[in-house]
């Protein structure tokens, strides 16, 4: 029984794996010089939430342990996230109520976002990243049309990868500067 305590998840290094080939992905200079999102945690949240989101989808459309490994996923980018408020210096007692908040903006993009891509509308991507990453309502916003054709062209990239790519990857990803 003791034991158990120091044995390792069997996925540990495979979400590891696959949550820092998202994080890279996220984290990619392009996003914020050139589409324009702000390089704040915020602007980071909303970049790691989408290439999460993006993941998550495909990785439930594929046979078991594709869900588990979708929820593993989504497990570690909030404690990614509350390791780095933490070392932002956010009080142990306020970390919490921020991860509440990140919650239950990740569940309403997550919502936003997969009606869009579902329907391959542009048009709706666009409008709620405008909404959720730019802070523009109800208008046209250039940045927020490139960047929901970036986030489609890569939706429409992953559909081909099957459950091997995630197991041993690398995934597929196009990088934001191939997207105009």
């Amino acid at each position: 029984m003791i034991f158990k305590l120091f044995r390792r998840n069997a996925n540990e290094a495979l979400i590891a794996r696959i949550h820092g080939e998202i994080m890279a992905q996220a984290r990619n200079p392009v996003l914020f010089l050139d589409y324009g999102v702000a390089d704040t945690p915020e602007g980071r949240f909303e970049m790691v939430a989408l290439h999460v989101l993006l993941a998550v989808r495909r990785l439930q459309q594929l046979p078991a342990p594709g869900p588990d490994i979708a929820q593993d996923i989504t497990d570690e980018m909030f404690r990614h996230f509350d390791i780095a408020f933490r070392e932002m210096g956010v009080a142990d007692t306020t970390v919490p109520k921020r991860m509440k908040k990140y919650a239950s903006a990740w569940m309403g993009r997550a919502r936003a976002y997969g009606l869009a891509l579902d329907t391959r509308d542009v048009s709706s991507l666009s409008v709620a990243l405008a909404r959720n990453v730019y802070g523009v309502s109800g208008g046209d916003d250039e940045h927020a049309n490139r960047l929901s054709r970036y986030i489609l062209a890569n939706e429409l990239a992953l559909v081909d990868v099957d459950a091997g790519a995630f197991l041993t990857g690398p995934l597929l990803a196009l990088p934001p500067e191939t997207i105009f």
